[in-house]
């Protein structure tokens, strides 16, 4: 029998489709699987793939939308974050957003940036709403700046600090104090008050950016960042670098693009500099008096350090030459990047009798015995007490270990003398005769040789009594008695001269000590004529700002003393000492790099820690002995083991401390300005607003802003900290789900506002 059996064949227009939809989603997920966190050699490479006719092409839609880098953005905004695990592509789309659809966004150019940004308005009507972006946001910023240091970071000036890897605030200070020499004229670069990055500059920017990226998607989307007020440049605040909320991460590099033509200007003008006033080595000047010892050569030499928007410019040559370059420097900035600069606050300075602020910091040119002064008397008192106190120890030792050996030989001598007695003779397996020869030898030989190179009155004794006296000296003698005695006897008297007769030592100890005279003196002299031939920078910090902000604070009153926080007493007590130990850790970790950092270090050792033990006295309505009793002087805690942990730096690491990091360190005043105060609420638990945190254990703290407490506006000199920045009064009174890790972060203050998704916070009365 045959069997007919009929094929249906599907429509070709609806297997297409199918086809294409089978594909597309089998390509997503394979780039869901493919895609893993780039290490910064890997993203130097896939940036590098795009540069092809001496421009990079297409870096939005293969670089910054690939969702590799989108993946390593995420890992980076959560780099502050101790013991992270990894972020995956997939944990990502699971609990926050989805990265392929983010990278098809990026890729099509179709990106919805006003949706993505949240309005946050300020409890004041005359303030100005501050926007910030969500996380899906804040990675796509984070993904471009990364591509654009891939490009730019190589191409950048030395002398450009900020916002790039290893190149922060403390490498600026170290390059100031150790490499700028003689300065005589400086001046910082003052920009209006008024200045903002309107229309006119975006697209100076963008034009800079066109320069190496052909790209108008890119350049674009950039546009919108600004139309919507995602990153804002306000080059009269002290906003950069400072982690504070309404700062954009992206804004650093985007500030060093700006600034590169002016940074490029000013390295040619040096190099220029240079060539008509080149650099002689010692050998090569003739001295023109053949008496002196030195001869001076001071050559025309042109310094600057740019932080960010902040420019310092020094020079050695005179007053009439550093005007001439200020005014060259202010018609570029004008003509050029289009800024307006305030020239009443662009003015000169002596390097040498004023000092000038820059990055936070007091700068000034001094002699060099300034930074490293001789040591005073008192000083050296004690210096040779000290030495006298070593020497002493050291002969207190000798004599123990030489009674320790005349112990060690009777016990020796004793145990084979009652041996011998008892029996006929030593009996052993092995014979140790020789080692203990070679015990006493080494023991004699050291004795031996510490006496003969010793000037000590016993050698004197002892050569006086074998050559004085003798009558085999006298030549009428000698010539009577045989020749073969008279050599023996003159042989054993040059012996006598050679090894116990003190002269030659005693010669030897007097001109080593007239050497070490010689080198004092010509250390002297050379230290005296460069203090009056040379000028290096001292950096301070500034102790008239300090002292002011932490009396505006509350940590002293107006006679210096320290007096508790009353705002404070609402938190636990862990969390007050952990906020205390984040403000003065961020004030050490700031001015580490000063020269009078030992007076920062009394600041936070006395006028911190006691401020911190009499707000918890306050709080448990003790006395100020009563709470050092129970936490001790260095705040110890007790944690959940049982054991004592030291959150508040100690007495110890203080004195310790000193200038041992190349850092940029996040400034104070965005801890200092800030109290975050635990709620209890009924709300239900929510996700952590801290970047790509999943947990769920939160606890809602609000956020308590200084100026609000104290009733200060921030824009008010007269009652404000200069160069002090402030959060932005839109976060005032918002509440913000937390997990104990980073709340514990936030206080300690590894972790800043700029670190968490501002965009989530909530409104709780």
């Amino acid at each position: 029998m045959l069997l007919s059996v009929a094929v249906r064949r599907p429509n070709p227009a609806i297997a297409a489709a199918l086809s294409s939809r089978f594909l597309l989603r089998r390509r997503e997920q394979h780039a869901l699987l493919e895609a893993q966190p780039l290490e910064k050699p890997s993203l130097q490479s896939l940036v590098l793939s795009q540069y092809q006719n001496a421009k990079f092409h297409g870096i939005l839609q293969n670089v910054v939308a690939s969702p590799s880098v989108l993946l390593t953005a995420c890992n980076n905004l959560r780099r502050h974050f101790p013991d992270s695990p990894t972020l995956t592509s997939g944990s990502v789309s699971a609990n926050f957003f989805s990265i392929e659809e983010l990278s098809s966004q990026l890729a099509t150019n179709s990106l919805d940036v006003e949706s993505c940004c949240v309005h946050l308005h300020p409890h004041s009507p005359t303030g100005t709403p501050l926007v910030v972006p969500n996380l899906k946001l804040k990675v796509v910023l984070e993904a471009f700046r990364l591509v654009l240091e891939a490009i730019y970071d190589d191409r950048f000036v030395t002398f450009a600090y900020g916002g790039r890897p290893n190149l922060g605030r403390h490498t600026a200070v170290r390059y100031l104090k150790n490499s700028i020499e003689n300065p005589t004229w400086l001046f910082s670069v003052a920009f209006d008050n008024n200045e903002f990055f309107g229309s006119k500059q975006v697209e100076k920017l963008c034009s800079i950016l066109g320069e190496k990226i052909e790209d108008d998607a890119l350049l674009d989307l950039i546009r919108t960042f600004y139309v919507c007020r995602v990153i804002s440049f306000d080059l009269s605040c002290p906003v950069f670098g400072r982690g504070l909320p309404q700062e954009c991460t992206l804004t650093s590099i985007l500030i060093n693009i700006y600034f590169h033509s002016f940074d490029k200007e000013i390295q040619e003008f040096r190099l220029e500099m240079n060539k008509s006033n080149p650099k002689f080595h010692e050998n090569e000047l003739v001295l023109e008096d053949s008496n002196s010892g030195s001869v001076f050569y001071k050559p025309l030499k042109i310094y600057a350090v740019r932080y960010l928007d902040e420019i310092l410019i020094m020079t050695s040559g005179t007053k009439t030459f550093t005007m001439d370059l200020k005014n060259r420097i202010v018609k570029f900035l004008e003509q050029i990047l289009h800024l307006k600069v305030d020239r009443q606050r662009t003015v000169i300075h002596s390097a040498v009798s004023e000092k000038i602020l820059f990055m936070g910091m007091e700068l000034r040119a001094v002699a060099p015995s300034v930074i490293r002064p001789p040591m005073t008397e008192k000083a050296k008192r004690a210096r040779k007490k000290y030495l006298r106190q070593k020497e002493v120890r050291l002969m207190e030792l000798k004599n123990a270990r030489e009674r320790n050996r005349k112990k060690l030989g009777m016990k020796l001598l004793k145990h084979v003398f009652k041996k011998q007695k008892q029996s006929n003779g030593f009996k052993f397996n092995f014979s140790i005769e020789n080692e203990v020869r070679q015990i006493f030898r080494t023991w004699a030989d050291e004795v031996v040789t510490e006496y003969l190179t010793s000037v000590e009155d016993d050698r004197w004794e002892w050569h006086r009594k074998l050559s004085s006296g003798d009558f085999l000296s006298l030549p009428r003698i000698r010539d009577q008695l045989p020749r073969e005695l008279v050599d023996a006897y003159d042989n054993f008297q040059r012996q006598v001269d050679k090894y116990l007769k003190p002269t030659k030592a005693k010669k030897e100890l007097e001109r080593e000590a007239r050497i070490r005279e010689e080198e004092e003196e010509q250390k002297y002299a050379q230290k005296t004529i460069q203090d009056l031939a040379r000028r290096c920078f001292k950096v301070d910090a500034p102790l008239d700002l300090i002292r002011r902000a932490i009396r505006l604070v509350g940590f002293t009153n107006h006679m210096g003393r320290p007096r508790p926080l009353s705002f404070l007493t609402v938190l636990d007590d862990e969390d007050i000492i952990k906020w205390y130990a984040g403000v003065g850790r961020r004030f050490l970790d700031f001015f580490c790099c000063c020269n009078n950092f030992r007076k920062v270090k009394i600041i936070v050792s006395y006028h911190l820690r006691f401020s911190c033990i009499l707000t918890l006295a306050e709080k448990h309505e003790a006395t100020k002995r009563e709470t050092m009793r129970h936490f001790t002087k260095d705040l110890k805690l007790s944690s959940d083991d049982g054991s004592e942990v030291i959150l508040f730096p100690s007495e110890k690491e203080v004195k310790m401390m000193g200038d041992k990091w190349l850092s940029d360190p996040k400034p104070v005043d965005g801890a200092l300005s800030m109290v975050l105060i635990r709620l209890a609420s009924d709300e239900p638990c929510q996700r952590c607003v801290a970047h790509f945190c999943d947990r769920t254990d939160t606890v809602f703290y609000r956020i308590e802003l200084l100026q609000r407490y104290l009733n200060v506006d921030p824009l008010d000199e007269q009652r404000w900290v200069p160069l002090m920045g402030a959060i932005h009064d839109s976060l005032h009174r918002k509440c913000a789900p937390l997990c104990p890790d980073h709340i514990s972060e936030l206080y300690l203050g590894r972790l800043s506002l700029q670190d968490i998704d501002c965009a989530s916070l909530d409104n709780i009365d």
